[in-house]
């Protein structure tokens, strides 16, 4: 069974609820971690969450105009002063891709570092009023 098949039978509700799913197989066989998952008893507490997610940020990249490889660089150096910082919430302005044939490859280049970063913690597209799909704002671990 590849992943096309699995997503099929989640798409259609064929997954099974109470055992391991086809999903979670898959995932375990193919090496990926679910960071989200693995990190859950670390996840913020609700009061507090609620209270970053209607926060501003603590900083703002804007990688508009950046190459791929350009815009890891810039994301790699922002994350560790955020880091070294102590800050709680970040934005990063990447555009939404209207100028690019195909994905939006720096919105992608986000996403992708995001997954990565160990001290990432959730992360989401801004409401319309700041920057909506073309901005992502990310919540750092504690």
């Amino acid at each position: 069974m590849d992943f096309g098949d699995i997503l099929k039978k989640w798409e259609q509700g064929q997954h099974e609820k109470n055992k391991e799913s086809d999903m979670e197989t898959w995932l375990k066989i193919n090496e990926v971690i679910d960071k989200d998952a693995v990190e859950q008893e670390k996840n913020i507490p609700g009061e507090k969450r609620r209270h970053l997610l209607n926060a501003k940020p603590d900083d703002i990249l804007d990688i508009h105009g950046s190459t791929s490889e350009e815009a890891w660089l810039s994301l790699e150096k922002f994350f560790q002063n955020a880091k070294d910082n102590n800050y709680e919430k970040l934005r990063i302005i990447h555009g939404k891709g209207n100028h690019t044939q195909g994905e939006a490859v720096l919105k992608n280049t986000v996403r992708k570092f995001i997954e990565q970063c160990s001290f990432a913690g959730e992360s989401g597209y801004e409401k319309s009023s700041g920057g909506g799909g073309g901005a992502t704002w990310v919540l750092l671990k504690i």
